[in-house]
C-alpha cells in the first residue's frame, strides 16, 4: 500500500501558510462569537450597549448607540449570529484552501482583502494612527502575496 502524502503546488507562494493561519484564527473567532451570541441571547449585548452609553455619557434616546440598543432583539441576535457564522465558515474554508495551495482560495483571499481596502483607507484619514496604517499595510501585503501567487501560477 502506498502512502499518499500532501504535495503542495511548487508554484505557490510560501506566504500562503501564514495567511491561512490568520484566516483560520479569524474564522474560529467568528464561529465562537456566533455561538456566544446564540447562547447568551440579547440581554448581555443590550447590557453592554447600555454600559457604553452610560460610560461615554451618550444620549440614550438619540444617536447610533441608541438605535443599536433599540435594534437588539432575539430576532436581530439570531440574524447577527447567522451572519457572523457565515463569515467564520467562509474564512475557515479559505484557510483550508490556502493551506492546501488552492488557486480558488488565493482568488477568494485576494478579492476579500482588496474589498476591505477602501474602508481601511477611509479609517486612516478619519481615525489616523499607527493601528489604522498597520491594518492598511497588512491588507496590502495580503493582496500582494495572493496576487503574486496567482500571477506566479499563471506563468
Amino acid at each position: 500500500m502506498t502512502e499518499q502524502r500532501y504535495n503542495p503546488d511548487p508554484h505557490a507562494h510560501p506566504g500562503l501558510h501564514v495567511i491561512a493561519v490568520v484566516e483560520a484564527l479569524k474564522g474560529a473567532l467568528a464561529v465562537l462569537a456566533a455561538s456566544g451570541l446564540e447562547l447568551l441571547g440579547p440581554a448581555p449585548l443590550r447590557h453592554g450597549v447600555d454600559l457604553l452609553i452610560a460610560k461615554f455619557q451618550l444620549d440614550p434616546d438619540h444617536g447610533a448607540m441608541a438605535w443599536l440598543a433599540n435594534a437588539i432583539s432575539p430576532h436581530s441576535v439570531h440574524l447577527a449570529a447567522a451572519g457572523v457564522l457565515f463569515y467564520g465558515i467562509v474564512h475557515l474554508v479559505e484557510a483550508w484552501g490556502l493551506w492546501r495551495a488552492k488557486v480558488w482560495a488565493s482568488w477568494l483571499g485576494c478579492l476579500a482583502a482588496a474589498a476591505y481596502l477602501p474602508f481601511d483607507i477611509y479609517a486612516v484619514f478619519h481615525h489616523p494612527g499607527w493601528l489604522s496604517v498597520a491594518i492598511v499595510a497588512l491588507n496590502l501585503l495580503v493582496v500582494w502575496v495572493l496576487g503574486h501567487d496567482l500571477v506566479k501560477r499563471k506563468r
